[in-house]
């Protein structure tokens, strides 16, 4: 049985997929993957003024030794998983307030 059948395609552009097979990492990889990303506009994925994305990007791999440090100063397990996350915040400084204090409690 094959993995794909033609009965099974969609019309999108798809995606793009750069991996280092061998787990080192390289600065090359990175600067591969954005100029890749920044030749995706063709997929109607800037808005109409011009700037704002779709919320594509990268997803990346970072060295355990470069976190732990910093978990460490804050308080947290050594041996702890880690994750890195990015929020926005409302523009509206009251909200933003109780946004940061959700987040910290």
């Amino acid at each position: 049985m094959s993995l794909y059948h033609h009965s099974q395609g969609k019309d999108s552009c798809g995606f793009g997929l750069i991996a280092q097979l061998k787990g080192v990492q390289s600065q090359n990889l990175i600067s591969t993957a954005i100029s890749a990303l920044t030749r995706m506009t063709h997929r109607g994925a800037v808005d109409a003024d011009g700037k704002t994305g779709d919320g594509c990007g990268i997803t990346i791999q970072l060295s355990d030794s470069f976190f732990q440090p910093i978990a460490q100063s804050l308080g947290g397990n050594p041996g702890a998983l880690l994750a890195v996350g990015q929020i926005f915040l409302s523009q509206n400084k009251d909200k933003a307030q109780h946004a940061r204090n959700l987040l910290e409690r």
